[in-house]
């Protein structure tokens, strides 16, 4: 290969290098993207050594020198609760007073009842005189339609228009 094209390869190797981390960052590629794009960092820089030796010395130096910063950077920040700033420090528990809604609401189903508001798809609606909240399988049913509760899925009632 012509000296006078080693730069132009080295370049090129740079930006294909810079392009794949960026896919990597905005596409799960499981890390096919981030080592390719490593690679191609880590030819470029070889092709643009005068020393291979040298090169070869610098870049475990600065991988090196990377995880140690990486490692002491994630230990500083924990010591300094930095990551309790993203987190939700609370937690839904029955001795605080939340109660999941599944055992209650799976009583209701099979139960005939009356809508109160529209169901676009979802709404309200009279099952045994206790208003609740309701979706529809997907359609529209009007106010006063006759439903019946087809399922029971979590905090969430499917009714159906008889």
């Amino acid at each position: 290969m012509a000296p006078e094209m080693l730069p132009w390869l080295a370049a090129l190797a740079f930006l294909l290098g810079l392009l794949a981390l960026v896919l990597e960052v905005f596409i799960a590629g499981f890390g096919v993207f981030g080592m390719i794009g490593i690679i191609l960092f880590g030819w470029g820089i070889f092709l643009l050594s005068v020393d291979v030796a040298v090169t070869l010395q610098s870049m475990v130096i600065a991988v090196a020198i990377s995880v140690v910063v990486f490692i002491a950077g994630i230990k500083i920040l924990t010591r300094l609760n930095f990551w309790q700033r993203f987190t939700l420090g609370t937690r839904q528990e029955k001795n605080t007073g939340y109660i999941a809604p599944l055992d209650e609401l799976r009583q209701y189903a099979g139960l005939k009842g009356v809508t109160v508001t529209p169901l676009r798809p979802a709404g309200t609606a009279d099952v045994n005189g206790e208003r609740l909240d309701v979706v529809t399988e997907g359609g529209y049913v009007p106010t006063g339609a006759k439903i019946i509760i087809v399922k029971v899925e979590g905090g969430r009632i499917v009714v159906r228009p008889l």
